[in-house]
């Protein structure tokens, strides 16, 4: 009879042990989904997607609001800061993994408001968050 209960305890214990977990994976894929930040124009099929975590509190509550740049201003940062990205992308013994992928980002495009926007303020942030600067001037809010 003792050890019938001391493997029912045993056997609760373990099964208590499981749910959690199930729970903990949900709970990481719902702070995933809310930390990534899409960065698109439908039209023109071109999307980027961040997955840096603090980015998204960062845009709502740090960054400059929408218009407060004008969309010349951040396509002329834009192509600065994605040239040097880029060479940076091809010197991992210097940089590390901090520059993984290529932007492609063509100067003749026109992206919209929304995607230059966001594309500048990733910069910013990348740069306060990694203590970098993408260009001769020290990134500011």
């Amino acid at each position: 009879m003792k050890s019938s209960v001391y493997i029912l305890a045993i056997l609760g214990l373990l099964l208590s042990c499981n749910t959690p977990k199930a729970t903990t994976q949900n709970s990481n894929n719902k702070n995933q989904s809310e930390e990534t930040v899409r960065i698109a124009n439908d039209d023109l099929e071109y999307e980027i997607i961040i997955f840096d975590p603090g980015f998204s509190t960062w845009l709502k509550t740090t960054a400059k609001p929408e218009g407060y740049y004008s969309q010349e201003f951040l396509e002329i940062r834009n192509q600065q800061y994605v040239a040097i990205w880029n060479q940076r992308v091809n010197m991992p013994s210097r940089y590390g993994t901090l520059y993984q992928m290529t932007i492609d980002y063509d100067s003749n495009t026109d992206y919209g408001y929304d995607v230059n926007y966001k594309l500048y303020n990733y910069f910013i942030y990348f740069q306060i968050s990694n203590k970098q600067q993408l260009s001769g001037q020290v990134p500011r809010i």
